[in-house]
């Protein structure tokens, strides 16, 4: 059976990202299974096939490790995740190369940490040498560098990157292959009663508050991660799927507009590229803290000004990323700030006059200019 809005984005998805799992590609012990990479690289073949270019965000390489150094169980100390993710990302590309070869694809290889995303430069390197790799019809698979990376290991996740790269690309549709079937009513792993969520129009608090925050033996992320990066995505006016990735097929089933798993429909506003990266994808360095006025002037679309901000907070430069925080602790908005945060603290919560007397001149009139700014709560 085919779902009539599922068809209408899948049609439209000239450009995909699919992120797998670790717990769709190892076993409980970690070993990596040969049956279901290769189902996973003849499905991919067929998708490219459509026309379509492909992403694939893989998970995986330090479960790979796990079994590659018969360990039996997931370390938990920094040093041996390394020593198993420097392991297991060679095999895991083994694997991928083989398993597409028979296709003549050509697979290549990107390592990518956080800090990658924040650096605009490094950021538009890596949407380019993705676009070159699309040119030459190669298959671009991407995982943290968790060798070398600390917090991605300790806190990250690749539900977070795969959201990410979906917004570098501007790629229409995410597909998060993991070992559920899609969002629920309620655990069911607990509740026999609970009922899988075929469509979710908005994820605001009632849809978060369905996350169970679990974590697998193997894997970082559990539901809520998944709804994050949903929701990084959907805001940004594309579209995501959560579909079971241990079942045979899943991938032509929901590029058959089959109702598996669960759609999370865009719900914001196609965003420009150039926004993604400082609204969705870059850290902030700094934090404005906002009162009430000042919260619905940004929410209603115009610039924040030195007089709606109760407080600064971090340190950061002329044109760094910050963080827009409204009375109640919510961020509502994120931008670039038009002064560095000694100076933003000397004028914040002050008139334009009182500004020129202490400064001299008013440099800008903005904190934010509404141009350099885009709301996220």
């Amino acid at each position: 059976m085919v779902d009539p809005v599922r068809q209408e984005v899948i049609s439209g998805a000239s450009t995909v990202v699919i992120k797998v799992g670790t717990n769709v590609l190892a076993d409980p012990t970690g070993q990596l299974d040969r049956h279901r990479i290769q189902s996973l690289a003849d499905q991919l073949h067929r998708i490219r096939q459509s026309g379509r270019k492909v992403v694939l965000v893989t998970s995986g390489a330090i479960g790979a490790g796990v079994g590659k150094l018969g360990l039996g169980k997931r370390p938990t100390d920094l040093a041996h995740l390394q020593a198993c993710a420097a392991v297991g990302q060679a095999a895991l590309m083994q694997l991928y190369q083989e398993s597409v070869a028979q296709y003549g694809i050509r697979t290549a290889q990107i390592l990518l940490t956080a800090s990658d995303f924040d650096n605009r430069a490094r950021y538009l390197n890596a949407r380019n040498t993705i676009g070159t790799l699309f040119e030459y019809g190669a298959l671009p698979i991407i995982n943290e560098n968790d060798t070398v990376s600390v917090a991605e290991i300790k806190f990250g996740d690749n539900d977070h990157l795969a959201a990410m790269v979906t917004n570098l690309l501007r790629a229409p549709l995410l597909v998060l292959l993991t070992n559920v079937d899609g969002l629920y009513s309620d655990d069911p792993r607990t509740n026999p009663d609970a009922k899988l969520v075929a469509t979710v129009p908005n994820i605001d608090q009632s849809v978060t508050g369905l996350a169970a925050a679990t974590k697998s033996a193997l894997g970082t992320g559990g539901m809520e991660s998944k709804l994050k990066a949903a929701r990084l995505v959907t805001v940004s006016g594309e579209a995501v799927i959560m579909a079971n990735g241990s079942l045979d097929g899943i991938l032509d089933r929901v590029f058959a507009a089959e109702p598996v798993g669960t759609l999370f429909l865009p719900h914001g506003a196609d965003v420009p590229s150039r926004k993604r990266w400082f609204g969705f994808t870059a850290r902030p360095k700094g934090v404005f803290r906002l009162d009430a006025g000042a919260r619905q002037a940004v929410l209603d679309g115009k610039s924040l000004l030195p007089i709606g901000v109760t407080a600064v907070e971090g340190e950061f430069g002329k044109g760094d990323v910050v963080s827009l925080i409204d009375p109640e602790g919510t961020e509502v908005a994120r931008g670039l700030s038009n002064y560095a945060s000694t100076t933003a603290v000397r004028v914040c919560g002050l008139h334009t006059e009182r500004i020129a007397a202490l400064l001299g001149g008013v440099p800008y009139s903005e904190l934010v200019h509404r141009d350099n700014l885009v709301v996220t709560g």
